[in-house]
């Protein structure tokens, strides 16, 4: 896919006559002024996540506190993404099919209102097509950035085959990092829900040897649990 697909300044100076239906003939003048500006804000804004808000936004440590827990996260990402980019394209074929039965229409109408109509619905598809265009490389872009993460994270210390291999080691990380935040202010159904899934984990790592018995935890002033 070229640049030139995703360049919509053909399309808005094409439209710029037009919006002296809904604009002053000031803003007007100012707005095709401005077209190669607007040119470059539409083809370079921020559609999804950042590498920077992937990093520490998504795989916040709090929240994936190992490296395999991060690693499965990517995994969800990017495939959230590989089927959105798949849906995308599909719309975009449909897309340009209804292009092809407008221009199709077009030629044929010979009614000057039906064909302004028809001329108004092929302009909005191609400038939907040129969006898809646009949101079809962000897509990728978050794909092959959660490629990289996955990279980076695969130490070759966990199983990056099955799921389920890390998730007790990380939910007892997890669980026992909001434990450490519970309050006297926590609510006691977020303090039956934490500590009754860390005590699970723990249960259930100390059947499997993994562990030794702990004590329950205590909340801050509240002194501890009882056994």
């Amino acid at each position: 896919m070229t640049t030139e697909k995703r360049n919509i300044k053909e399309l808005i100076e094409k439209e710029a006559p037009n919006l002296n239906n809904i604009l002053e003939p000031e803003d007007v003048s100012i707005f095709k002024e401005m077209t190669e500006e607007l040119r470059d804000t539409w083809t370079k804004k921020q559609m999804f996540r950042t590498e920077t808000e992937m990093s520490f936004s998504v795989l916040n440590d709090a929240k994936y506190p190992t490296k395999a827990a991060k690693y499965w996260q990517c995994v969800r990402e990017q495939n959230v993404f590989l089927e959105n980019l798949m849906s995308l394209s599909f719309d975009y074929r449909r897309t340009e099919v209804k292009i092809k039965r407008l221009q199709e229409k077009l030629n044929k109408e010979e009614d000057p209102l039906k064909k302004e109509l028809l001329k108004i619905d092929l302009d909005e598809k191609i400038y939907s097509k040129a969006s898809a265009q646009l949101v079809a490389r962000d897509r990728m872009r978050e794909i092959k950035l959660w490629s990289k993460f996955k990279k980076q994270f695969d130490d070759g210390s966990f199983d990056t085959k099955d799921v389920n291999t890390h998730q007790l080691n990380s939910y007892h990380l997890i669980m026992k990092n909001k434990a450490e935040t519970l309050t006297q202010g926590s609510s006691q159904p977020e303090v039956f829900n934490v500590l009754g899934q860390l005590q699970s984990i723990e249960r259930i790592k100390k059947d499997n040897g993994q562990i030794e018995a702990t004590k329950k935890p205590a909340l801050p002033g509240l002194g501890a649990k009882p056994e």
